[in-house]
């Protein structure tokens, strides 16, 4: 048996705003935990950025508010 099997990893979505509509999102699938991700509001006319805790590296930087979330549950 493997360590993937024993421990599953989580995945996450990244719900973000669409840039056409005010009240559409786009969903976006993120390899990690929830919780290995940082999310940076913008204030005024700045971005709002998603960040890996694991490595620094930004996956999401843009327009507001958005969310992590655990996927729904299958089944």
């Amino acid at each position: 048996m493997s360590q993937a099997e024993i421990f599953p990893s989580e995945s996450t979505i990244l719900y973000t705003p669409a840039w056409y509509s005010s009240t559409a999102r786009e969903e976006r699938a993120l390899p990690l935990a929830p919780g290995d991700y940082k999310v940076t509001p913008g204030h005024g006319a700045e971005r709002w950025t998603v960040t890996s805790l694991k490595d620094g590296a930004t996956v999401y930087s843009g327009i507001g508010p958005v969310e992590i979330r655990r996927p729904p549950a299958v089944g």
